[in-house]
């Protein structure tokens, strides 16, 4: 195993959704056999809902609707190359806004400058893309963000975050709708500017990614060595063995008395 460290938005998909699912991991989990996602994680009142696709290129779709049975107010989706722990990002601001009695994370969106002023603080540049858009390009131009600021549809696609080289088998892509509150879509611009490192096997990274990412392999530490101290308490409780007793593990046979001389005649 490898720790790819920075920029983690080149770690590509782990091939599992741990990352993404560990900060809800105390919600409901709906595992189904048919249709196109695998598993659902929903808040304890279905209101948040979290699909996994496990084979489809949209690997991740994530919703939120003011009741269980309400259309979905917003929608965010990520690529199957995306990695998982740029999703957590977004599921840990949902596992901390969601509460019985609030609705934080159906609040309306106030824009999306501070995204945009959180990645040109770490070095991406901002340019316009197009009459009311504007993007941002990472450092070396591996990673950007498309912003639409023109009036849409509550449905419609108006903020994305990619990363890696062109190609659908290697590009990651994360996708919010116009109604996404700001403040989730900053802790998602937010991880893809966190320098930590990330853990993927080297086998099942591409190569792509891997000539890009800086690898550094993870030893597993060695079993602790015991200390006399820690030794001390187990000689404390050995039984003694009586003396003259055959030991369990022996295979031999105690040897019978001989018998007694017969005494001499005179």
């Amino acid at each position: 195993m490898t720790s790819t460290s920075p920029p983690r938005y080149l770690a590509g998909s782990s091939g599992v959704g741990d990352a993404g699912f560990a900060p809800v991991a105390h919600w409901p989990h709906h595992h189904l056999d048919e249709g196109p996602y695998q598993l659902v994680v929903t808040s304890p009142d279905h209101r948040i809902r979290i699909g996994w696709a496990g084979d489809d290129y949209y690997l991740w779709t994530i919703t939120a609707a003011p009741d269980a049975v309400s259309a979905h107010r917003w929608s965010v989706t990520a690529t199957q190359n995306t990695p998982a722990e740029l999703v957590g990002a977004l599921t840990a601001a949902l596992a901390e806004d969601w509460a019985p009695d609030q609705d934080r994370f159906l609040s309306a969106p106030t824009g999306w400058s501070d995204s945009l002023t959180l990645l040109a603080g770490a070095g991406w540049q901002l340019r316009h893309a197009g009459p009311g858009v504007i993007g941002a390009l990472a450092p070396g131009g591996r990673a950007g963000a498309v912003a639409d600021l023109r009036r849409h549809g509550a449905q419609d696609e108006v903020f994305t975050l990619w990363a890696g080289p062109e190609g659908w088998a290697i590009q990651a892509e994360i996708t919010f709708t116009a109604n996404t509150p700001s403040h989730l879509l900053l802790a998602v611009a937010k991880a893809f500017t966190d320098p930590a490192p990330v853990a993927r096997w080297r086998e099942t990274l591409h190569p792509a990614l891997a000539a890009l990412a800086q690898l550094t392999p993870i030893t597993p530490p060695r079993p602790a060595v015991p200390t006399p101290r820690d030794v001390r308490p187990r000689i404390a409780v050995r039984h003694p063995v009586a003396i003259g007793s055959v030991p369990r593990w022996s295979t031999s046979t105690p040897s019978a008395l001989l018998p007694a001389r017969a005494a001499a005649r005179r």
